[in-house]
């Protein structure tokens, strides 16, 4: 892989961490219940993601959909599974206990790598995502009074983002902007009859628009088409750069001053992975297999 290649992956897979550092601030301005945020969110990431597909003028969506194949679909429901895991997890579990979990996610996507693609981490990146784990851990604790089904759902979580970042690596004809539009529109359209989307007022849709729209239209393709630029340990770590984030928007908002632990353990991972891109960089890692086409 060119250095070129790799420091767009790095940059598109880093914009997209901060689309979706954003979650937690927009969890916090919507007073609305989980399943509720989770259909707006998904309506309208759909919608944002079918305007960007109508501004690039892209041709043939319908023969797309027709020909996904099983490796397309499973993309998609992967990744719908992913987002509604994420926001579940945070209602039935600590925020410590979520981020600490997903942060294991750098060593679930190495092994799923390794296993489908014979993709082999290189010494920098392992090293790099235990110096994340560690200042995740530092920022947030490990997490007291976390309910055992909120843990589950942020495993479950981590394992569907994990695949995400393996399938897209793998298999590059997926149509990356179509399942993702799809992956948003099943998320809503779930989560509408569990919730109460017909009793938002119009500040709080005018906020769902734009969770949805950051979220999904922009957060979803950029992690995507980084993912299949970059190993799959590389794109977990690098997302790690979330969990400091977070914070950073709620000050912003709110005049919260992060606490010292928030602070020095945010520098950590910012620290592993800038050092990781400079390090990893001079290190050849092992190209995996020859991506696989979608059966028609």
């Amino acid at each position: 892989m060119s250095k070129a290649a790799h420091r767009l992956g790095f940059m598109l897979v880093s914009a997209s961490a901060v689309a979706w550092s954003t979650g937690g601030l927009f969890t916090r301005l919507i007073p609305l219940d989980n399943w509720t945020m989770l259909a707006w969110r998904g309506i309208f990431g759909a919608l944002g993601l079918a305007a960007v597909m109508a501004a690039l003028r892209q041709k043939d969506v319908w023969h797309s959909f027709r020909h996904m194949g099983w490796r397309g679909w499973l993309y998609t429901v992967q990744s719908a599974a992913g987002m509604m895991c994420y926001l579940t997890a945070l209602r039935h579990t600590s925020v410590a206990n979520v981020a600490v979990i997903y942060a294991t996610a750098p060593f679930l996507a190495a092994g799923l790598g390794w296993l489908v693609m014979r993709e082999k981490p290189t010494r920098s990146s392992v090293i790099a995502s235990l110096v994340a784990l560690c200042g995740v851990a530092l920022m947030v604790g490990f997490g007291k009074g976390g309910g055992l089904l909120g843990d589950v759902l942020a495993l479950g979580m981590t394992w569907s983002m994990a695949s995400t970042m393996v399938i897209a690596r793998n298999y590059r004809d997926i149509p990356i902007m179509l399942t993702a539009c799809i992956s948003s529109l099943l998320s809503g359209i779930i989560a509408w009859p569990l919730g109460m989307p017909m009793a938002v007022n119009g500040h709080e849709l005018l906020l769902l628009a734009l969770f949805g729209v950051v979220n999904f239209a922009i957060g979803l393709p950029l992690f995507t088409y980084g993912a299949r630029l970059l190993p799959a340990i590389e794109t977990a770590l690098i997302g790690a750069v979330d969990a400091p984030l977070a914070p950073f928007w709620v000050w912003l908002a709110f005049s919260e001053t992060p606490s010292i632990s928030t602070m020095i353990g945010g520098t950590i991972v910012f620290a592993a992975v800038a050092i990781h891109l400079i390090v990893g960089e001079s290190q050849t890692f092992t190209e995996p297999a020859r991506p696989q086409k979608l059966e028609a």
